[in-house]
């Protein structure tokens, strides 16, 4: 399978998952993400999809500087629905690293493990999204902003082209390097694309 060398350089972010622990899935707990699996997850690899895997990499740094984060155990808040603009498809990345769902996820054994009611939206918040452990009610606001990184015109043409049924087969490649060149372009600014706030 081949894919962009630049996603083995984004960092993976490892959870101790005490579920998986209990029903013998991986010793210890211990699951690993990287950005790759996630976007295996979500079948594609574009500026939103990057975002949300950082914004969660910077939460977990934040809130446990010393320990492993407890999948299944953080609660995420989101100003806007689930159904606006990218909302849901921020939230199901976040969703498939920390485990975090509003009600469709594992309900729990003998009151155990329950990992609904751990993600909410149409808070009332103004961060990109809000991390909080449950175990400590420490939160922090994350705030992801690429407008200082624009699209080349040679991108957008081949992106127009290519939307239209315009393009021939070599175009089509170009664009979708040019695209993840771009996507790459954020990751080496993620200090300047992504700010974290205490609360």
């Amino acid at each position: 399978m081949n894919y962009p060398e630049f996603f083995d350089k984004i960092p993976t972010i490892k959870l101790k998952d005490n579920l998986a622990n209990f029903l013998g899935a991986f010793d210890d707990g211990e699951i690993i993400f990287s950005y790759k699996d996630i976007v295996k997850s979500a079948g594609h690899s574009c500026p939103t999809v990057l975002g949300a895997y950082l914004m969660t990499y910077k939460a977990l740094q934040e809130l446990y500087p010393s320990e492993t984060p407890i999948r299944g155990e953080i609660k995420i808040e989101f100003s806007s629905k689930q159904s606006d603009g990218v909302t849901g498809v921020i939230s199901n990345v976040m969703s498939n690293i920390t485990g975090a769902t509003f009600d469709t996820g594992f309900k729990g054994i003998a009151g155990n493990f329950d990992r609904r009611y751990l993600m909410f939206f149409e808070r009332n918040i103004i961060s990109n999204a809000r991390f909080t452990r449950v175990d400590t009610n420490n939160s922090v606001d994350i705030f992801y902003d690429i407008s200082s990184i624009v699209m080349s015109e040679e991108l957008q043409f081949l992106m127009q082209k290519s939307l239209s049924k315009k393009a021939d087969t070599e175009e089509i490649k170009e664009f979708g390097k040019l695209w993840q060149k771009r996507v790459e372009e954020i990751f080496c600014k993620i200090d300047e694309v992504i700010s974290v706030v205490k609360l």
